[in-house]
C-alpha cells in the first residue's frame, strides 16, 4: 500500500469520525470545535483532490467564519443560562 493511499484512508476515517462526533456530542462547545476540525479536514481533502480554490473557500468560510459565528452563539447561550449575580 502506498503512502498516499494510506494518508487518504486516514483522512477519510478522520472525516467520518469528526462528523459523527460533531453530531452526537452532548456539549455544544465541543460540537462546534469538532465542526471546525471537520471543516479543516474537508479543506485538506479538497486540496488532495486537486481543487485548491475550493479548499481555501472551505477553510475560510466553512471552518473559519462559520466556526467563529457558532462559537459566538455558544458564548451567548452560556451567558443567558448563567443566573444574574
Amino acid at each position: 500500500m502506498s503512502a498516499a493511499l494510506a494518508f487518504d484512508l486516514l483522512l477519510i476515517a478522520a472525516l467520518v469520525w469528526s462528523a459523527a462526533r460533531a453530531l452526537t456530542v452532548a456539549d455544544l462547545f465541543r460540537g462546534v470545535v469538532l465542526f471546525i476540525v471537520f471543516g479543516l479536514l474537508m479543506a485538506l481533502a479538497w486540496a488532495r483532490l486537486g481543487a485548491p480554490d475550493i479548499a481555501l473557500a472551505e477553510a475560510a468560510i466553512g471552518a473559519g467564519l462559520t466556526g467563529a459565528l457558532l462559537l459566538d452563539a455558544v458564548g451567548h447561550l452560556r451567558a443567558k443560562r448563567e443566573p444574574d449575580t
